[in-house]
């Protein structure tokens, strides 16, 4: 096995892939890199079982001989980073080593027989759909925030991509808030697709997915694979579904009040300095004089309360909030105003974008509610 490539293209490669490698586990093989060598290309794959990533090379590539071994992932993408010169050659010795030259230096890095690294599942693709990169990564970012931690309740680490002709809604929710999102393909879709996916599995594809990119997205069995350019991402999905979380959403309301978006972004960061010492509980007070009072519990610090313009509906009202919950879903919102309206202090409390009538783009709905916090 010996090839020559690029070595701003292998630095590039070994990014991608590397999302895909174990950084802690038992399974020492894991943490290693596959990477075989065909006539005509090499390709690059990383497993660790929740995920993995194939990368085929196609270009800046000069093949010697095939072959295939693995390579630890840490020590060898840590000496390529560092490499500055334009060209890294890469060979098996004969002795097992992976022998990797440039210019100024060399280095060889012992590694594991090919036949131990853990395969892929092979891919039916009859199931598939395409779908463009756009949506899938503003699908991801508007769900991801609220999913479980995955480290904290995995059980709900999770997000719903529902596909059906040519209607798309992905929702996420980890018990406290929820979010949906909704839009509309360019073409319908051959297959009716509902999957729950890893939020860790959405956040990588979002960190990866170039620009103008059409994603194959094909599912079988527990598994998802997202196909793009030269890369293969697979992951594996809940057996389960998805809770019917529609009858969440409220219908109706009491209290309704309109608000600049990055005014109240502002306002939320200030008040937080204070409310960061009580897990950022802040109060709301909505006014019929067409204000808001945000202010927080006194602390040993000081006390201190923001007064912002509203367009406040129907009854005066006072809800306590979780202030980073608030602002993460202001965040993933692009209008400049937004709505938020309740039935009563311990409802639900839902926010949506308001845009201007000439900038509302009905091919899509976003909306969001947080559960409140009861206080005394």
């Amino acid at each position: 096995m010996k090839f020559r490539v690029k070595t701003i293209e292998l630095k590039k490669w070994l990014d991608i892939v590397n999302h895909a490698t174990a950084s802690i586990t038992t399974t020492p093989i894991l943490e290693n890199i596959l990477i075989k060598v065909n006539f005509n290309n090499v390709v690059l794959t990383a497993n660790n079982l929740e995920t993995a990533i194939e990368y085929t090379i196609t270009q800046e590539l000069e093949i010697t001989s095939e072959g295939a071994f693995c390579v630890p992932s840490k020590l060898f993408t840590s000496y390529v980073n560092l490499v500055t010169d334009d060209y890294i050659e890469i060979e098996l010795t004969n002795n097992e080593l992976i022998q990797v030259t440039t210019v100024s230096g060399e280095i060889k890095i012992k590694g594991i027989e090919a036949e131990e690294f853990p395969l892929i599942p092979t891919i039916r693709e009859e199931n598939s759909l395409n779908i463009s990169w756009k949506i899938l990564k503003k699908a991801i970012e508007k769900t991801l925030f609220s999913a479980a931690e995955w480290n904290i309740r995995p059980t709900l680490a999770w997000i719903l991509f529902n596909i059906s002709q040519n209607k798309a809604i992905f929702a996420s929710t980890d018990s406290l808030r929820l979010s949906e999102y909704k839009t509309e393909l360019k073409e319908n879709s051959i297959y009716d697709f509902s999957q729950i996916v890893p939020s860790k599995t959405a956040s990588e594809i979002k960190s990866i997915i170039k620009d103008d990119e059409e994603i194959k997205i094909i599912y079988w069995d527990s598994q998802i694979a997202f196909f793009f350019w030269n890369t293969k991402f697979f992951s594996r999905v809940l057996n389960w579904r998805f809770p019917d979380y529609k009858n969440f959403f409220p219908t109706s309301w009491t209290t309704k009040a309109e608000v600049n978006r990055v005014d109240l972004i502002q306002a939320l960061k200030k008040i937080n300095l204070i409310s960061r010492e009580n897990s950022y509980s802040i109060k709301i007070s909505f006014s019929w004089e067409l204000w808001i009072i945000i202010d927080a519990w006194e602390t040993q610090i000081w006390e201190w309360e923001i007064r912002l313009s509203w367009v406040i509906e129907w009854e005066d009202n006072i809800i306590w909030i979780n202030s980073i919950f608030l602002i993460e879903v202001l965040n993933v919102i692009d209008t400049t105003h937004v709505s938020i309206s309740f039935e009563s202090p311990l409802s639900p409390i839902l926010i949506t974008p308001l845009a201007d009538p000439e900038e509302k783009n009905k091919n899509e709905e976003f909306r969001h509610i947080i559960m409140p916090l009861k206080i005394q």
